[in-house]
Parts: C-alpha cells; structure tokens; sequence
C-alpha cells in the first residue's frame, strides 16, 4: 500500500521531531540523573541542585517567550537543530565541575531544552489532520520520557565507567552528531519561514499576552505551570530522594527508568481519549488530581517501604505528571491564532517554566528547613489539585469538543 504525500510528510515529520525530543529529553534529564555522582564529588548540598533547576527553568521561560520570531524566521527545523547544539554546549560546560560552569550549563541547556517543544509543535503543527492532533502530539511527546528512560539506564552505568564528567560528554557528542542526521530534511519541513520576520522586545510581551488575555489559553497555561513544575521537581529529586532513603545510583536509576516507561503509553493513552472519548479538558482534570494524590502517597514515603511499592507510587505519577504533554500542546495549537503556532505554545510552556522555577525552589526551601522530601512533594502537588478542580468546574465549557474534533477536517 503506497502512502499519499501528506502522510508521508507527517510520520516523517512525526519521527524527526521524536527523534530530536528524545535526545532533548535526555540532555536535560541526564544531570539529574548523575546529581547524586556530582553531590558527592563536589561535597555539594543537594538542595543546591534545586537551585541549578530553577535557574534552568528561569532560562527556558525566556527561551520559550522569545522563540517564536525565530521560528518563524529561520524554521522549526533550524531550531529544532539549534537546540541540539545548545544541549551539547550546556553538557560540555557542567563537565568543567565550576559552580560558574555550572551556571553556563543550566542557562544554555535550559534554553536549548526550551525551544525545542515550540519548534516541533510549529512543525507537526502544519502536518497534523485536526482530528488526530491529541494523538501525533502525544505519540510526539512520548520522546520525553523516553528520553528520561534512557538517561535513567545509561546515566549510572556511564558514570560508574567514565565518570560524572565524560557522561555528560558523550551525551553531549550524541546531541551534536543528532544535528546533521536533520539537515536534509530543512528544505521541505522549514518551507514556510519568512526571512524578512524580525525580533523584537516586545515579543515576549505579545507572546505573554497572547496567551494571557484568551479564557481557554490562559487556563491551558495555569495547567501548565502546575504540571511542568511539578514534573520538574519529579525528575530532578526522585533520584536523590531514592539514594537517600538506602539505595544504590544504578537501582535508584533502573527505578526511575520503569516509572519513565509507564508514561509512554500513558502519554498515547491519553491523546487517544482526548482525540475520541472524551474532553480534553476532562482529561486534563483527571491527570491532574492524578498527580496531587501521587505526591500525597510520596509524602508517606519511608526507608520501610519496599522497591516494589515505591515503584508502582511512581509509576502512577509518571503515568500523570509525566504524560500530560501531548493533550495540552495539542489544545494550544488548536486555540493558536493561525501561523502563531510556535508562539502560542511557547507561551502556553512559559507558564511552565514559571512553575519549574518555582516548584523545585519551594521543594529546596522544604528540605532545607525540614529535612523533609516527603513534605517537598506535597507542597509541589498544591497547584495541580487546584487546577484539577478549575479544571472540572469548567467542564462545562467544552463538552461538545469531543464533537469538533470527530468532524474536523
């Protein structure tokens, strides 16, 4: 059976931008995977790496609120590429082991990490039938954890071979060479950029705006802020938190990992419920009050609790907190003024970034004062119980969107 032109286009486009995401995913994954490597060489306090994520989301909100310009200018591939390349730099410079490096390396990598989500949701954008839109953008966004999949498997077993610092490299090297692999396929996928588009200040107001001053935006980005930071603060601490509690770097990685794989299919799942069963809204709901009640169980969390109970805890949050993304991006580009795709969603992210900035800070503040990682989970799950109940107040609102998305075109 031969494929027409546009599906060949789309699972082309679908593949790289996986692809690309997959190695995002794992360059900004891959240093809170070896933090615990890094503590300990560098007799560091490890609520300081909650430092390092914020300052790395603080770059990323600025990324994702200025990308949109240059998207349009130089195309969603080409970004998609320079992402790459400013993963790789971010990696190299936090292998230096100077807290300045360090510094470099949140704000490069951040940023590079940041760009790549617009730009690949500008691109699959232009090729997604509307109908199927929660479903290719969830399919996409299952990159993500498998990105964090493969950190979590080849992190520790690296940095017990190599070392902290050449993990970072190699994973650096991996990013860079990804570069070239998309460079034949710009001439089709970066088609509708507009050379003569400039950037301007006040880009990052009219992208804050865009988002802020529509009903349906403005609560896609407060869901933002609550997922994204709480997934933040997921990912950066599980790991320390495991090693902490008695486990070993490669067992606290091999779990991590597992939860990772539970939210590639819960990441199809749910783009599947929201293209054809029901609201994407409600979906959204649910996997919010998902993530409060998850971090409410990691709360009880305990040297006494066994692998395989700590597992299927983080498991359900990884199913919640971790597969949200393609349900969300989807809607953003829906509700995008036309061609503003890129920009749309890299306002509707900035939100998110927001909330990676702040959850991890209120998740150090937490350790720093109690001693406590069950309370700093806690605290991070507020803001997705209250957007889960914003959320179903508003149902209401959208009930027949199940309808326009069976009969889009």
């Amino acid at each position: 059976m031969r494929l027409d032109r546009p599906l060949k286009l789309l699972l082309l486009a679908l593949g790289a931008m996986f692809a690309q995401q997959t190695f995002a995913s794992l360059g900004r994954g891959l240093p809170s995977v070896v933090a615990p490597a890094v503590i300990q060489d560098l007799a560091l306090d490890p609520a300081w790496f909650g430092t390092y994520v914020s300052l790395s989301a603080l770059a990323s909100l600025l990324f994702q609120l200025g990308c949109g310009s240059f998207i349009l200018r130089h195309g969603a591939l080409r970004l998609s590429q320079v992402a790459l390349v400013m993963l790789a730099v971010g990696l190299a410079a936090g292998a230096g082991g100077l807290i300045i490096l360090f510094i470099l390396s949140a704000i490069i990598g951040g940023g590079g990490a940041a760009v790549s989500t617009p730009a690949s949701s500008h691109l699959l954008g232009r090729y997604s039938p509307p109908r199927y839109a929660p479903l290719v953008f969830s399919v996409k966004q299952t990159a993500v954890p498998a990105g964090l999949l493969l950190a979590g498997l080849l992190g520790p077993p690296l940095t017990e071979w190599t070392g902290w610092r050449m993990t970072l490299l190699i994973t650096g090297l991996a990013c860079l060479a990804f570069v070239f692999v998309l460079e034949p396929m710009r001439r089709e996928f970066d088609s509708d950029r507009i050379p003569s588009q400039s950037f301007r200040l006040s880009d990052f107001w009219t992208t804050l705006r865009s988002v802020t001053a529509a009903h349906d935006l403005r609560m896609l980005s407060m869901a933002c802020f609550a997922f994204n930071g709480l997934q933040t603060v997921f990912t950066a601490y599980f790991i320390i938190f495991l090693v902490e509690l008695g486990q070993d770097l490669t067992a606290a990685g091999a779990l991590f990992s597992l939860a990772m794989l539970v939210a590639v299919p819960g990441r199809i799942l749910w783009g599947w419920l929201g293209s054809a069963l029901v609201a994407p809204r409600l979906v959204m709901a649910g996997l919010a009050l998902g993530m409060a009640a998850s971090t409410a169980l990691l709360g009880l969390f305990g040297a006494s609790w066994g692998l395989v109970l700590i597992g299927l805890v983080a498991s359900a949050l990884s199913a919640t907190a971790m597969s949200w993304h393609g349900v969300l991006l989807a809607e953003a580009a829906r509700l995008a003024p036309e061609g503003r795709r890129g920009a749309a969603t890299g306002g509707v992210l900035s939100f998110g970034q927001i909330g990676a900035f702040l959850l991890p800070l209120a998740y150090a503040a937490c350790l720093s004062l109690t001693g406590s990682h069950g309370l700093g989970f806690v605290v991070s799950g507020l803001p997705a119980l209250l957007v889960g109940i914003a959320l179903l107040r508003g149902g209401d609102r959208q009930q027949g969107q199940v309808v326009a998305y069976s009969t889009a075109s």
